[in-house]
């Protein structure tokens, strides 16, 4: 039996304090995903991007991405995240596979990786995930914006978006065969 305030040993969750520790300690398990529009036949007509304020009050696009949790499956960290930035009415269509089209290393300093987060080491697998519902973004996301592939990774868009994410908009979209 637990005390109140003492937190479920099994629940996959960590405190404040405990996830600072793990962030200084180990490289953390995340997924991203890249919500799109598809047409009848399975082709990219649009990229979602969400737009939202950083903690240092700039203006930034980033992607649905969020920590894969103790004991989740990918595929259930890809749902949990996709329902929680995009909201219940998305119907994201998962992956057949749980085999990402990339997978990203961020890190808190510059390095051969294209990709930095200034709060840890964090290695990312990515998904571009088609979603057939209405989408309401996540309460600290500004607007879901939908763009034309040629939009998503225009200079001036990737040049918006947090942590060389526009370069993994480029790699999903060469990977579904948008982009040469």
């Amino acid at each position: 039996m637990s005390s109140v305030g003492t937190p479920d040993p099994n629940s996959g969750w960590l405190s404040e304090e405990e996830l600072a520790e793990t962030r200084r300690r180990l490289p953390l398990l995340y997924v991203e995903a890249i919500p799109v529009r598809v047409d009848g036949l399975g082709r990219v007509t649009e990229v979602g991007m969400l737009l939202r304020a950083s903690l240092e009050g700039a203006i930034t696009r980033t992607l649905v991405s969020g920590r894969v949790m103790y004991g989740e499956t990918l595929r259930d960290a890809l749902f949990r995240h996709l329902e929680k930035d995009l909201g219940p009415m998305a119907f994201p269509l998962l992956p057949a596979s749980p085999v990402p089209f990339n997978v990203a290393e961020f890190f808190p300093w510059p390095s051969d990786s294209k990709f930095t987060d200034a709060r840890q080491h964090a290695v990312a697998l990515a998904y571009v995930v088609p979603v057939t519902g209405t989408c309401e973004p996540r309460q600290d996301a500004l607007e879901l914006t939908w763009m034309t592939p040629a939009e998503a990774v225009s200079p001036s868009i990737s040049a918006d978006m947090e942590g060389g994410r526009g370069a993994l908009v480029r790699a999903a979209l060469a990977s579904v065969g948008v982009l040469p």
